[in-house]
């Protein structure tokens, strides 16, 4: 090392440019603060710098900053030596700020820019994370530094390129909000050619439909000096954006949703708060986001990992889904309830269920019923659907028109099977205990319909949903005590029935679950047929 004095400083530069920390925990070393600059670190270690240096004291500093892209330490000298500036960032920052290089010799020596260039293109087009490092000598009496103090008359030291691979689960994740219809787009303050190779690990295209598409990478300063029109062009064409300014990263949220986008951000440096308030959902790191970006987001990533959020958009499809089913279940259940009391009271006839009977059934079909319907399992399919657009109702046309008919089977089973009763000789407690019989089993019935909105119970899995059937034995259980125990009978009006009235009741059941079970086999094959004329 001592014999190469320009490696020495560049990884010098390195270590002590640096706001991170290698730390000893449990006979192993890990490092506390930004993983990049921990592999600084650990570089500067690995090239016999582990041992510390007889200098080094942070005197001051300028920390990193999106829109500078670069951080400058100030540290005390050698004994007898001068204060010195160490510098890294973003290569062509680094560059315009030196005259000169660090020869092999120590000395200083001319610099080939262009050259350096062309090393960055072809480390970065590896996708390569690179880093420029400089440095210069203070006055004595110096203890502060501004960004004037690096505004020229650096000496270059030389790069530093790490690999920073996507996670597995990135890319999967990034797989999985495509099938979904989800666009994922790179914002980054990386070089362009590191970022572009990286989006191509990761799959990212700007169709999520597409399986083959031209990846589309634009710089900040590409976009400097577009017009409105042209940035909200190219936000919808790009799918990389490299070293942008905090300043486009908001343009960029607000050009996507000028086109009717819901936006998510990431970010996690105090210069990501405007572009994280501005997006539909703020996603700040947990680990390692600033407390300003914290507060700006509407969520923090515990683990800072994508995946996270993919499984996020996973989880709340499931969320919706199964909200979206208790109502289709309740709200013809719910019809069917009020239309039963309403139209023997516009009748003027008896009514088929006392309201006492309509409290008891409402309240313990919505617990032992409809509650279990929050614990189904995700569907196979959730994240092979496009997006829901948010300007859709809950209570679509179909869901409207299923809503209306099995209200009125409900009813209509109901008003049939009190009728029949009473004709049958049954007295009027025994009537209304078969109709309340008939009410709770066509809701049973109707929720194995509904545990999936298009598919049939078998497609989804039987019994993929083991809370359900223990709720629909404890429904079952509670309306043979509410038939037969005679407290019940006092407390509700009820009566004990007949086995053929249970037939007659479940058969009336069948029928709802059957007819139910046509129309989505009906409106799936529609479907079908729809997708392969389009």
């Amino acid at each position: 090392m001592e014999s190469l004095p320009a490696l020495r400083e560049c990884l010098t530069a390195g270590l002590l440019c640096n706001d991170s920390r290698r730390v000893q925990k449990d006979q192993r070393y890990e490092i506390e603060g930004d993983p990049t600059e921990g592999a600084l670190i650990a570089a500067a270690h690995k090239g016999g710098l582990q041992a510390g240096l007889s200098f080094g004291k942070r005197l001051d500093s300028i920390p990193f900053e999106s829109e500078h892209r670069y951080m400058a330490t100030l540290h005390a000298g050698d004994v007898g030596k001068k204060p010195v500036i160490y510098m890294k960032g973003a290569v062509e920052k680094i560059l315009e700020r030196c005259e000169v290089g660090l020869g092999d010799n120590g000395r200083s020596a001319p610099l080939d820019k262009q050259q350096v260039l062309e090393w960055t293109k072809e480390m970065a087009s590896q996708g390569l994370r690179v880093l420029a490092f400089a440095s210069a000598e203070r006055s004595s009496e110096s203890t502060n530094i501004h960004h004037e103090d690096v505004r020229a008359g650096m000496t270059f030291l030389g790069l530093q390129a790490m690999m920073d691979p996507p996670r597995k689960e990135a890319i999967r994740a990034v797989q999985s909000c495509h099938t979904a219809g989800i666009r994922v787009s790179m914002i980054t303050g990386d070089h362009v050619l590191t970022a572009t190779a990286i989006a191509k690990q990761l799959g990212l295209r700007r169709d999520p439909k597409a399986a083959m598409e031209e990846l589309v990478a634009v710089t900040g300063k590409d976009m400097e000096h577009c017009s409105e029109q042209e940035f909200t062009k190219t936000a919808l064409r790009a799918s990389v954006f490299a070293r942008v300014t905090p300043e486009q990263k908001l343009k960029l949220v607000r050009a996507l949703q000028s086109h009717g986008n819901i936006v998510a951000m990431t970010g996690d440096g105090v210069n990501d708060a405007p572009a994280l308030k501005q997006a539909n959902i703020g996603v700040a790191m947990g680990l390692g986001g600033t407390e300003v970006a914290k507060e700006a987001a509407d969520m923090v990533l515990a683990d800072d990992n994508f995946a996270s959020i993919e499984a996020a958009v996973e989880e709340g499809r499931c969320v919706f889904d199964n909200l979206w089913k208790f109502i289709v279940w309740s709200m013809p259940t719910n019809l069917a309830e009020g239309l039963a009391i309403m139209l023997a009271v516009f009748a003027g006839t008896l009514l088929p269920l006392l309201p006492v009977q309509i409290l008891w059934i409402n309240m313990t079909t919505a617990i032992f019923l409809g509650l279990m319907l929050a614990f189904e399992p995700k569907e196979p399919d959730i994240m092979s659907r496009p997006p829901r657009d948010p300007q859709k109702p809950i209570m679509t046309r179909g869901m409207t028109i299923r809503t209306l008919y099995v209200g009125f089977m409900l009813v209509a089973g109901v008003f049939s099977l009190f009728l029949f009763e009473k004709q049958a000789g049954a007295t009027i407690e025994q009537a209304r205990t078969a109709a309340a019989g008939m009410l709770v089993m066509g809701e049973l019935f109707y929720l194995f319909n509904c545990r999936s909105l298009n598919k049939s119970m078998i497609a989804i899995g039987l019994f993929s949903n083991k809370r359900l059937f223990g709720g629909v034995a404890a429904m079952i259980a509670l309306q043979v005590l509410f038939t037969y125990w005679p407290v019940m009978n006092r407390l509700f009006h009820s009566a004990p029935i007949s086995v053929e009235s249970w037939l007659r009741i479940l058969g009336i059941s069948a029928v709802i679950y059957t007819t139910v079970s046509l129309e989505k086999s009906i409106s799936r094959r529609m479907r079908s047929a729809t997708h392969t004329r389009g």
